[in-house]
């Protein structure tokens, strides 16, 4: 006679931790962290924003302040400035002043610009957006009309009629950034928000007596997280060439305050660059990795955010000849 095999007990906690579903979060940063080029970039802005927090400790780690000019150390005989040494470890500018000091005051009015413009921006965006798209008629007609026409101003024009009349400030430089960029994702909203408002929930929250507002701000405007988070990653790089613009134009922060385009429109003085090229150099390349890396970023967001929006994966083939998808 067998003795029938009694199946093992469960463990209860065993079989829980084994069940346990992995919220949205978790899902989204286990994408991310598949993704090497958006984890560089982020690691990139986080250095590059301690960075910035860290600038008077640069400064006292030098003892060079940002607007100091050292011309009796900091330019050569000739009144040239000083090469990268043991000194100034990124070398002076034409004034004798620490690039290396100046390089980190000036990620502070980069991030500063960029990350405040992005979010206002992306808040007039999306109210706007959401309006047009859930009322539609002639509320959308008027609003869509005047992003067209914000869209069509010419930026540099409209930047110095405003300086020629005001003055250049970073205030004034946050304001003209902010009116041209919430277009984009006002469009964009506008777009997700016709689709949203005839779906099933919607019109349930409708013959259930919901108002307008919370309709619009309780059900639809949490399913369009993915594309706000998205757009207002992607504009905050977008945000720093602006401001940069304005200050190589001198149309941004004052002088001597010390901003990546106003380093470059300094080396652009008497074409000192052609003798001293680090000074295009360090403030170029501060820019470029900063607008690269926050471009990277927000694919990777894209695509750890939106999985069915994911580019296809690329085929490889084993050595016994079936193909395969990498994971």
């Amino acid at each position: 006679m067998t003795v029938p095999l009694l199946d093992p007990p469960i463990d209860d906690e065993t079989s829980e931790s084994r069940v346990a579903q992995r919220g949205s979060l978790s899902l989204t940063l286990r994408r991310l962290r598949r993704d090497p080029a958006a984890v560089g970039a982020f690691c990139f802005i986080v250095l590059l924003g301690l960075f910035a927090l860290c600038a008077p400790l640069v400064e006292a780690w030098t003892g060079h302040p940002p607007n100091e000019q050292y011309r009796e150390i900091g330019l050569t005989p000739n009144g040239l400035p000083v090469a990268p040494g043991a000194e100034f470890l990124f070398g002076t500018d034409h004034l004798g002043r620490d690039v290396l000091v100046r390089l980190a005051y000036g990620a502070r009015v980069s991030l500063m610009v960029g990350v405040l413009a992005s979010l206002a921006a992306s808040f007039i965006g999306v109210v706007i957006g959401l309006v047009a798209g859930f009322f539609g008629g002639w509320v959308d007609t008027v609003i869509s009309r005047v992003t067209d026409l914000v869209m069509s101003v010419p930026f540099l024009l409209c930047a110095l009629a405003l300086v020629s009349v005001f003055g250049p400030s970073l205030s004034l430089s946050v304001g003209v950034i902010v009116f041209f960029s919430w277009t984009n994702i006002a469009r964009v909203v506008r777009g997700q928000v016709l689709s949203l408002r005839q779906r099933e929930f919607v019109e349930a929250a409708r013959s259930l007596g919901s108002s307008r507002l919370s309709m619009m701000f309780i059900d639809i405007l949490p399913n369009l997280s993915v594309p706000i988070i998205i757009y207002t990653t992607m504009m905050i790089p977008s945000a720093i060439v602006f401001e940069a613009t304005l200050s190589f134009l001198g149309l941004g922060i004052v002088p001597p305050a010390a901003s990546w385009g106003g380093m470059l429109a300094d080396a652009a003085t008497s074409s000192i660059y052609l003798i001293a090229w680090w000074l295009v150099l360090v403030p170029g390349t501060a820019l470029l990795l900063a607008t690269l890396s926050f471009n990277i970023l927000g694919d990777g967001l894209r695509d750890a955010l939106d999985p069915r929006a994911r580019r296809s994966a690329p085929r490889s083939f084993s050595w016994t000849g079936r193909s395969r998808r990498n994971a």
